[in-house]
């Protein structure tokens, strides 16, 4: 089995993030940027299924500026087999990803695409749905279980009531949420052999793909700051402040 496994390039979730000063959006000088943490898990599923002699070959996708290789190598380290850089200095949206991936599922021809439920910088949660949309693939997103057998996967999603299992075909695209698997650190022995591994660099004109933007930002702004609480003297101080200030009663 050949796995496909997106991965995203967002800035680290332990970085405060800042807004840029004219509000066109986030400031990323200087900003510690790493694998989207839920493209995480997926490469951690991945190299499981690896190990266990499920899959045979793991390929790790990524679009973006060229500094994106530090984190192709990152799940390289992880224990993927090869890389793939769709080098792009342009704002990419959720169909824009979609539509490169196809191509590039057209081309490698995996048996299983893994990618994270959303990104933590957009949070849309949308390009798996989108890509398998566009393959006319089965889908099973935000999956906190998955179990393969023979040509199907059995995969656990997290509902508003409760879980819900769901028996699909391969090939399918299915994405990850945080309570599938607790992401490994790299050693530092594969941390070196990841310098080694392949990674291959392709362009927009390659794939033959044009963007064209669906939407605009029109302003980025932080959340407003939220106000000091107040201590009320007793009950009748609390019901004044909030029939008079508040207005919630």
């Amino acid at each position: 089995m050949k796995v496909l496994i997106a991965v995203k390039r967002v800035v680290d979730y332990n970085v405060k993030v800042r807004v840029k000063p004219d509000h066109t959006g986030v400031d990323l000088v200087n900003v510690k940027m790493s694998i989207n943490p839920f493209d995480e898990i997926a490469v951690e599923e991945s190299v499981r299924l690896l190990e266990s002699g499920q899959a045979k070959e793991l390929i790790v996708v990524s679009i973006g500026p060229l500094q994106a290789q530090e984190t192709l190598r990152s799940a390289l380290a992880l224990g993927v087999d090869r890389g793939i850089l769709v080098q792009t200095d342009e704002t990419v949206e959720p169909l824009h990803v979609a539509k490169i991936l196809k191509v590039l599922v057209e081309r490698e021809k995996p048996d299983l695409i893994l990618l994270g439920k959303q990104a933590i910088d957009d949070d849309c949660n949308q390009t798996g749905q989108m890509l398998g949309a566009l393959l006319g693939w089965p889908q099973g997103t935000f999956i906190s279980k998955l179990v393969l057998q023979n040509s199907e996967a059995i995969v656990t999603r997290e509902v508003d009531g409760g879980h819900e299992t769901l028996k699909i075909s391969l090939p399918a695209v299915i994405t990850t949420d945080l309570r599938l698997n607790v992401p490994r650190y790299p050693k530092l022995p594969n941390i070196m052999k990841a310098k080694q591994k392949p990674l291959e660099i392709l362009s927009l004109e390659t794939l033959g793909i044009v963007l064209s933007s669906h939407h605009k930002i029109l302003k980025v702004a932080e959340p407003q700051t939220r106000k000091a609480g107040i201590k009320v003297k007793d009950v009748a101080d609390l019901v004044h402040h909030l029939h008079e200030e508040a207005r919630i009663i």
